[in-house]
């Protein structure tokens, strides 16, 4: 709904402002300049980027069509998991846990979360972490810098999506020049002719320019943007879990664990620890 928000606020302000200027709508629609800098563009993207980026590209585009999921009731939900599951680590200690970090889509504490049950990067690296220490494959001394490069790298990949749609926005105005030098071009063609033909392509021409950078700075540096926002929600999401982790394996109670992964959250997602308190009494009555 924001996106089409937006999009309604600068369409319509840009064709309001082109009304009151006595501008006729039908000059615009060129539909051989949207061809030539629509095309080149997609073509630059495709040729310039790997498979995987085009692919995240595409789903994250069309992911700005719904409402952003990382809303703060599913960081609250989140808190709660966490706090379910060390309490089951601390009643039993990490073979309690077994259940639930082998086989995840059984464990009946995570599928009362379906949100992070569906999140299968941050399933991993929860579950994942507990296995090695479990195992002792990782020492808990070592355990910050294995969590670090884990996120970073996943982040890194991750922002290789919103950095190929903004150069492709970028390219937007290069491409809307070809499109008007290629309208000066057919417009010579026909210098000879009547007037008012050659001030309709030359104003065919000027419309690649202005697609080019409508485009630009309009739509696809917005979109790009966006998907950036939504990726740094995911992130945060998974520093929260970091936060978890690193307090369980320094030995933190329950409650302590869920307010080290608290303090980790964005000011504007983050609960009050009234709040945590009483969705630990929730859990608890849960579990009782």
């Amino acid at each position: 709904m924001q996106l089409i928000v937006g999009f309604v606020i600068v369409f319509g302000s840009i064709i309001a402002g082109y009304l009151m200027h006595h501008g006729q709508l039908g000059v615009l629609l060129q539909w051989n300049e949207f061809l030539i800098i629509g095309g080149a563009g997609i073509g630059a993207f495709v040729v310039g980027n790997p498979a995987p980026v085009i692919k995240g590209s595409v789903s994250r585009l069309l992911g700005l069509l719904k409402p952003d999921p990382y809303k703060p009731e599913v960081y609250a939900d989140l808190l709660k998991m966490i706090y379910e599951i060390m309490q089951i680590a601390a009643r039993d200690g990490l073979v309690g846990l077994d259940q639930h970090i082998e086989d995840p889509e059984k464990s009946p504490v995570f599928k009362k979360y379906p949100f992070f049950l569906a999140n299968h990067h941050a399933v991993a690296f929860f579950t994942d972490t507990l296995k090695s220490l479990s195992s002792g494959a990782i020492e808990d001394h070592h355990l910050a810098d294995v969590l670090d490069a884990d996120l970073e790298k996943h982040h890194n990949e991750e922002k290789m999506i919103p950095a190929a749609i903004t150069k492709m926005g970028d390219a937007m105005p290069g491409f809307g020049i070809v499109a008007a030098v290629l309208g000066v071009v057919i417009t010579m063609q026909s210098i000879g002719g009547a007037a008012s033909e050659i001030g309709e392509k030359v104003a065919a021409a000027l419309v690649g320019t202005f697609l080019g950078i409508l485009l630009a700075y309009g739509v696809i540096g917005p979109m790009a943007s966006a998907v950036e926002a939504r990726l740094e929600s995911e992130h945060t999401y998974l520093i929260c879990l970091r936060a978890a982790l690193l307090a369980f394996a320094r030995g933190d109670a329950p409650k302590q664990t869920a307010e080290a992964a608290r303090r980790s959250l964005e000011p504007h997602v983050r609960p009050t620890f009234s709040e945590l308190e009483a969705l630990m009494k929730g859990t608890k009555t849960q579990n009782a």
